[in-house]
């Protein structure tokens, strides 16, 4: 299969796309019950979401590491998510998608979203040859996806073990059947442009 190098992959509907952060339970338990974030969340900080599950995974160490142990699985609205890219600006300097280091600075500076592209992850955890999506939150844009834009928080943690623990007795297929499904993401020209994804 030819996976173009920039593209995004998650689980979505006509309405919602689904994302991936890991937290602390002290941030997580709270999250859940009120079915948003809420405190000890915080705002004043980049936060970063992921659709790729695997990348998640990655991220997280299966849901092992300290801070990282509860996996949520958030759903947010197609019309946030696409403000989020129509306003980001991407973490490093891309000669394709700037004029010069400068206007990249600016647009650093004057964005409260950010777009890096990390190499995808394989069953196994390994590094693919094509890129997946992380998306940086900020200000206006924090502000809007736990006040406007989240739908549902859902906990994924057993499901992240599982996957795990049938990986390390040899059922990968079992392993993979538990993975949810994740298929290309449709964006506009405009918006793949400006978050310099694929277009083949």
């Amino acid at each position: 299969m030819n996976v173009p190098a920039r593209e995004i992959r998650a689980t979505y509907s006509a309405e919602s796309i689904t994302v991936y952060q890991a937290y602390s339970p002290e941030i997580a338990e709270p999250a859940l019950a009120a079915g948003r974030f809420v405190p000890p969340f915080k705002r004043d900080r980049m936060t970063w979401v992921k659709p790729s599950f695997l990348w998640m995974m990655y991220r997280c160490g299966w849901a092992s590491k300290p801070g990282q142990e509860r996996v949520l699985a958030i759903e947010i609205t197609r019309g946030g998510f696409e403000w989020a890219l129509a306003r980001a600006a991407l973490s490093h300097y891309d000669p394709a998608q700037h004029r010069d280091h400068q206007d990249w600075s600016q647009r650093v500076k004057d964005s409260p979203v950010r777009i890096q592209w990390d190499p995808e992850r394989s069953l196994h955890l390994a590094a693919l040859p094509y890129r997946s999506l992380q998306v940086g939150l900020s200000g206006e844009a924090v502000d809007r996806y736990v006040g406007e834009w989240t739908v549902a928080v859902t906990d994924v943690t057993s499901t992240a073990r599982a996957i795990y623990q049938h990986l390390r007795v040899g059922d990968e297929e079992v392993a993979r059947s538990l993975l949810p499904t994740e298929r290309p993401y449709p964006l506009p020209p405009r918006l793949a442009a400006t978050i310099g994804a694929s277009t083949e």
